[in-house]
């Protein structure tokens, strides 16, 4: 027993009112029709109405006035190239992007947002010469945007708000701990009183690093495609189901229920977390905006972020998904990559499924 407190023998929690709360009051707004028009008409509605709930009316535009501040040359004929993009009026995005020498008609163009506990950027791009970056790539073979240079893409690997070079002041030190992790609770707290949200934000940023491939005008917008793992699955998701400018859709450690993973779980980061969204939709309802461009969901089975039901409650989410695609016909365009094991990217059949959800893209008729 600890000295300093006392031992109490019945707790009173809020949780299970907000489990009943949630069955009665949430997904309103899911598809109920039975075509691929109905979907689209759907699908108008639901953009909108995700935009209002992410607070994007209220973001800035400006210039991007790009700045190319570093260049260096990297082992296997890969040129990183540090990049300063303006997002909003003052407001900063710096991108590591890779570019492999040995590029062929099958490269694309990636932008690889990053998760927590990388240190942004860094562990994405992966720059092992720190330490701390290391151990974080080992953990969660988190350098995927090396990964897919290595391969012959192009990978664009930002700081998202909150990470990296763009922590705000309370962890903004050398500490090991505040260089690996973010400020996202920081941000919540500053967005939501004003009617913005973490997410929003960090889609807003995402949608202009497109603009910036699109008037940099070297690579071909066909090409573009996504691929997160993490805090970076859940960019990924929300990005590609608000914008048809992205072409193939990989997600990796996020796609399951609110429920069980966001509600249950209720420590999640600030970032997942967007007001009054559950009353409308689930993950999968998000997830199904995205149809029927090429997606691919990795999960891992083991992973503590599927919630206390596991896979079942990730496999529900991608029923949800797998419906949309159906209407469009396109159910070969959607690959789910069930993996032995904890929360981790794992590149073993990524680039297999990619390409097996390319090619029957490009072979519909």
């Amino acid at each position: 027993m600890n000295p300093d407190c006392i031992s109490i023998e019945h707790y009173y929690p809020t949780l299970p009112i907000m489990q009943r709360k949630y069955d009665r009051l949430a997904r309103k707004d899911y598809f109920t029709g039975s075509s691929a028009a109905d979907f689209d008409a759907w699908r108008e509605m639901a953009r909108n109405r995700l935009k209002q709930l992410l607070g994007m009316e209220l973001m800035e535009p400006c210039p991007l006035c790009p700045q190319i501040l570093e260049e260096t040359p990297l082992p296997g004929g890969i040129l990183r190239q540090k990049v300063l993009l303006q997002t909003e009026p003052d407001t900063y995005m710096p991108v590591y992007i890779l570019i492999p020498d040995h590029r062929d008609g099958h490269s694309r163009v990636f932008l690889c947002p990053p998760g927590h506990q990388g240190a942004g950027k860094y562990s994405v791009a992966g720059l092992g010469e720190i330490p701390a970056v290391a151990r974080a790539i080992d953990f969660y073979n988190y350098d995927y945007g090396l990964q897919l240079a290595q391969h012959g893409h192009i990978a664009l690997c930002p700081d998202c708000r909150g990470f990296g070079e763009r922590r705000d002041p309370d962890k903004q030190t050398d500490k090991t701990d505040d260089f690996l992790t973010g400020t996202c609770y920081q941000l919540a707290h500053m967005a939501e009183p004003l009617g913005l949200t973490v997410i929003g934000m960090l889609v807003w940023d995402l949608q202009r690093l497109i603009d910036y491939v699109e008037q940099r005008g070297e690579w071909s917008m066909d090409t573009l495609s996504c691929l997160g793992f993490s805090g970076g699955g859940m960019q990924t998701l929300w990005l590609c189901a608000l914008d048809d400018r992205v072409k193939l859709a990989v997600i990796s450690g996020y796609l399951y229920g609110y429920k069980d993973s966001l509600l249950t779980l209720c420590g999640n980061c600030s970032c997942n977390y967007v007001p009054q969204l559950w009353r409308h939709y689930d993950m999968g309802d998000i997830a199904s905006l995205i149809a029927p461009r090429p997606l691919v969901v990795q999960s891992c089975r083991g992973d503590h972020l599927n919630g206390p039901r596991g896979l079942q409650n990730v496999l529900e989410q991608m029923d949800i998904v797998r419906r949309a695609y159906d209407l469009y016909g396109a159910s070969d365009r959607i690959v789910h990559d069930v993996c032995e094991g904890e929360h981790r990217f794992h590149s073993e059949h990524i680039f297999e499924a990619m390409d097996t959800v390319l090619k029957n893209a490009t072979s519909a008729p």
